[in-house]
């Protein structure tokens, strides 16, 4: 029950067709991992804004398949994501019930990160 709608302001995002219960599994989608020379090339091109940071020691990102690197972000999200590093996975999961025609979004930055910041402005 998942699809792409192309919102004017914030881009592509994911959507359900469907009722989301809380707790449920939206999506497991597998990654492609770059290394520290393929991340300083990739934030030079468009998907510097689609990548997830994979180990931050190592200096490695992730790309998502499926509809991973599509979902936008919130600051009150109404899901959240999991890194599973030795299956490179990313499991997205419902913090709440999400209804039919809602859009799925996610934080890009835990609560308790305190470090980083978003790299755009919110909207």
């Amino acid at each position: 029950g998942l699809y792409i709608l192309d919102d004017p302001i914030r881009g592509r995002g994911v959507y359900t067709t469907e009722l989301i219960g809380k707790g449920s599994v939206i999506e497991v989608c597998p990654v492609i991992v770059l290394n520290e020379l393929e991340t300083q090339l990739v934030d030079k091109t468009i998907l510097y804004d689609y990548y997830f940071v994979w180990d931050i020691e190592e200096k490695e990102i992730a790309v998502a398949l499926g509809y991973g690197s599509l979902y936008n972000h919130s600051s009150e999200p109404n899901a959240e994501f999991t890194i599973f590093g030795d299956t490179r996975e990313i499991q997205f999961i419902a913090l709440r019930d999400i209804e039919p025609g809602s859009e799925i979004n996610i934080s890009y930055i835990p609560k308790e990160d305190q470090v980083h910041e978003l790299w755009f402005n919110p909207v």
